[in-house]
Order: C-alpha cells, then sequence, then structure tokens
C-alpha cells in the first residue's frame, strides 16, 4: 500500500538527489579560509589560538629534543628568573602552602588544653606514681581533644603512634613521653615552616645568609640569648650558623639540607637555650653550648687574640699559639695545606686562615669524636693524601708530640711503643694501614687522633687512669 506509487509519480521518478560532502562546497572553503586566517575572529579566540599555536610549537621543541638526546632523561630545569609570572606564581603557592601548613599547627593554648586532657583523663600507677593510659582512655582523650581543640589535633591520636611508645604488663603507655612527643613535632614542623619562608630558590636548602637570618629571627624567644647586645647579633649569627654548615653541609656546597638541620643535634642544642633556669651556670658549663652566649663571645675573643697583626686573617705563627701552643708544628702546617684556601696572586693574605675557616678548626678540635671532626683531622694527618695511614706516618706525626713532651720535662718514651699502642686500639681492618673507616669503627679516633696532633691530648691519654680517678672522688664524697 505504503510502497506504490501516487500522484502519477511511477518508477521512471528520478532518484533522490545525493548530498554533497561539505569540504566540497564552495561556501564552506571560503569561510574555512578566513578563519584560518584569524580575521574573522574575536579577541578571545584569537588568544585561544595562538595559545595553541605556542602549545604545539613547544610540544613539537620537546619531541625534537627528545629524539635528539635519545634515552637520556631531562634531569636539570632552569629555575624560573626574578620577576617573572612563573617566580612569581611559584612564591604565591608556597606562601598559600606554607600558611595552610602552618594553620594546621596546635599553637602553645592547643599544646596547654591538650596537656588538660591527658592528665584529667588518666589513670595512675600504684606501683610508679606515673600517669598512665591505655588504648581506650587513649581514644576518649583524643575525641575530648578534637572536641575543645578541633580536628588538627586528631593525627597525633593514630593507632601507630600509640604503638610507638614503650607499654607495662597492662598495655598502658605513661602521658608523659606522649605529650613530649607532640610538642617536639609540632616544634620541628614550626621550624620546618619557618625555614621553608626563608628558602628563597625553593630547593630545600638553606645557605648560611639564610640561615643566619633564621637563627636572628630566634634570638627574641631564646630565654638565654635576649640580653644579647644588638651591636655583637650580627657576629653572633655567623657563628652560630657555621656549625650547621660543618655538620649538615660536609661536602662545602655552601648549602645545608634542611631535613638534615632539623635531624642534626645542632637543632636540638640550639632549641636549649630556650631553658630558663634560676641555677647559677658556671662560664665552663655555657662553654660546652657552642650556642651560648659566652661560647661564641669565647671565640672571638680567642680569635682576636691569637691575631697580634690585627689584619683580619691568622698566619701559621699566630695559629701555634692556640691552645697555648700544645700543637704540633707539623699539624698546623697540614692544616694549612688541606684547609684553608689560597688567596689570589700577590694577595697579601695568600696563605692566612680566615675567620670562617678558624671556625672549622675549633669545631673539628672541639668535635674530635664527631664523624665530620674525625674526617677534617684524618685529612691533615693523611701526610700523602692516599686515604689511609701507615706506620712511617704515624711516626713522622708522633715525632713532634714527643719533642714536646720532651721540652715539657716528661719522662722519656719509645716512640714504637705509642704506634704499637695506636694499632691496638683502632685494630684495623688491614694490618698494614689505618683508613678513616677504621677510625670511625673503633670509637676511638678522637682519642688517636688528640695524641698525634696534641702533647696536652697525649698526656691525657697517658694519665686517663689519674683523670678518671680524681673524677670518681667527688661523686663518692658528694
Amino acid at each position: 500500500m505504503y510502497s506504490g506509487s501516487s500522484d502519477g509519480e511511477g518508477p521512471e521518478a528520478p532518484a533522490q538527489r545525493k548530498i554533497p560532502p561539505a569540504s566540497s562546497m564552495l561556501w564552506v572553503r571560503n569561510l574555512r579560509r578566513y578563519i584560518g586566517s584569524g580575521a574573522g575572529l574575536g579577541s578571545e579566540a584569537l588568544m585561544e589560538l595562538e595559545t595553541k599555536r605556542i602549545l604545539l610549537d613547544i610540544f613539537k621543541e620537546k619531541q625534537q629534543k627528545s629524539a635528539e638526546a635519545g634515552t637520556i632523561p631531562s634531569f636539570y630545569k632552569k629555575k624560573p628568573e626574578e620577576g617573572s609570572i612563573s617566580h612569581r606564581v611559584q612564591r604565591l603557592a608556597k606562601y598559600r602552602f606554607l600558611k595552610k601548613q602552618s594553620d594546621l599547627l596546635l599553637n602553645a593554648d592547643d599544646l596547654d588544653a591538650m596537656w588538660v586532657c591527658l592528665r584529667e583523663n588518666c589513670v595512675i600507677d600504684d606501683a610508679t606514681g606515673a600517669e598512665k593510659m591505655n588504648y581506650e582512655d587513649f581514644c576518649h582523650i583524643a575525641s575530648v581533644c578534637t572536641e575543645q581543640i578541633g580536628p588538627k589535633c586528631r593525627r597525633f591520636f593514630s593507632p601507630s603512634n600509640f604503638m610507638k611508645f614503650e607499654k607495662d604488663e597492662s598495655g598502658r603507655i605513661a602521658i608523659l613521653p606522649f605529650y613530649l612527643y607532640v610538642m617536639r613535632t609540632v616544634s620541628l614542623t614550626q621550624a620546618r615552616i619557618d625555614m621553608s619562608e626563608l628558602d628563597e630558590d625553593s630547593d630545600g636548602f638553606l645557605q648560611p645568609h639564610e640561615m643566619e637570618a633564621y637563627i636572628r629571627g630566634l634570638i627574641p624567644n631564646l630565654a638565654q640569648l635576649r640580653d644579647m647586645p644588638a651591636a655583637f647579633v650580627q657576629m653572633y649569627c655567623r657563628i652560630a650558623a657555621h656549625k650547621f654548615f660543618f655538620f649538615c653541609d660536609p661536602h662545602r656546597r655552601g648549602k645545608a639540607c634542611i631535613k638534615k638541620i632539623l635531624l642534626s643535634n645542632c637543632l636540638q642544642e640550639l632549641m636549649e637555650l630556650h631553658q630558663e633556669t634560676e641555677e647559677e651556670i658556671t662560664d665552663t658549663e655555657q662553654a660546652e653550648n657552642w650556642f651560648s652566649l659566652t661560647s661564641a663571645q669565647r671565640i672571638c675573643d680567642m680569635f682576636l687574640a691569637l691575631d697580634k697583626d690585627m689584619n683580619g686573617t691568622l698566619s701559621k705563627q699566630e695559629l701555634r699559639e692556640y691552645a697555648d701552643g700544645t700543637l704540633t708544628d707539623i699539624f698546623i702546617e697540614r692544616v694549612f695545606d688541606e684547609h684553608v684556601r689560597r688567596g689570589k696572586i700577590g694577595g697579601g693574605n695568600a696563605r692566612e686562615m680566615d675567620f670562617e675557616s678558624f671556625l672549622d678548626f675549633v669545631l673539628a678540635l672541639e668535635n674530635k669524636d664527631a664523624p665530620e671532626g674525625l674526617t677534617y683531622l684524618f685529612r691533615c694527618l693523611d701526610l700523602h693524601g692516599r686515604g689511609f695511614l701507615t706506620t712511617a706516618d704515624i711516626h713522622t706525626l708522633f715525632r713532634d708530640v714527643h719533642q714536646k713532651w720532651i721540652e715539657g720535662g716528661n719522662y722519656e718514651l719509645c716512640i714504637e711503643d705509642v704506634r704499637d699502642e695506636i694499632w691496638d686500639m683502632v685494630k684495623p681492618a688491614d694490618p698494614l694501614r689505618i683508613s678513616l673507616a677504621d677510625l670511625l669503627s673503633c670509637k676511638q679516633g678522637g682519642t688517636v687522633a688528640s695524641m698525634l696532633i696534641d702533647v696536652r691530648g697525649f698526656w691525657a691519654h697517658d694519665n686517663r687512669e689519674n683523670l678518671l680517678q680524681e673524677e670518681e672522688e667527688p661523686q663518692e664524697e658528694g
């Protein structure tokens, strides 16, 4: 019925006309040509077209470089130029990220509130009187703290944190170690945020002037440094920052990793100056902390006393007066060979020690047992730069100590006996040579170094039993 013809149209009617493709139409071709030139586009469309073209060029350039480089991956990215858009965006993103992290930290009031919650919801151990909590108490305290402080304290009350602490036979942990853990975590996180703000190029490392700026910002908050004279602040920051770089920048690249700074004992030693004590502290006790005001003034006074010609540097002859002249001449010579930078040709101070090198020198001598200090000294002991010491090296080094020992009116001793004693102390892996690794592993490397460079160090070793007895007698009387 519907397939038949109608209105006189029969099988002879022409077939339906086929629509030509769009690409063959004249008006389509003209429109594409018009748009392709960009003449008929608005400003936004032109910008989008230009952006697309630039991105395509960048993509092609990267493809070409990848093809030329083969399989070598890109390992260097040029830092954005100062004032460029990418640099501004990077700084803004960094500021917002650090601001967000700072907002998540507990402040002093939050920490006080947490301590109150811990004490109100713990139990007293009948045997020791210590305040403890089991896991149920731990979860309950977490809920109470979250209600009073907010969700930012919740991360400290995770099951994994509970398992970090020592438990008694009832499965309880003491609240004090947990609270100290929270305080230390908050303190380190705040320190990392403060250091990251000073990290101008955001590479995770601090340069000396950035570290000095961080210490300068801490001074008003450190109880033992509040009375520091304003004129001494710059010098103090210079001295304090140098210890961080001595221990955290062993390759002397001029920058220290922020993570390494946070984990170092140096930061902990600096933070000890927060403590206010009513007890009188002797100058000797204060001098033991490198970051104390007494220690910094001692270093400055020592350098000024040695600098006889007051030219700001130390010659070999001037440095020989260090520690009342007990250091050997060969050691002083080796210090200048290995650790004093050569000056410009024709300069007056071509082979003199500046203040930064003097700080390294003092830090090494005062930290002989630390790997960094012993590494500094080993380079001086290694007379031929071979990476190990032989019996001939020990004999040469100790010969100067022996001379000062005899000049001091002490008894005669045999250099070969001392050499054998050193070998017995170190017990090197290779019986014919002593390496730095041997000195570090024997745990007596600092003592051995003192015996070879300082007549006073050898005297202390030779009289170690008497000195130990003198230290024990006051304890027994007390």
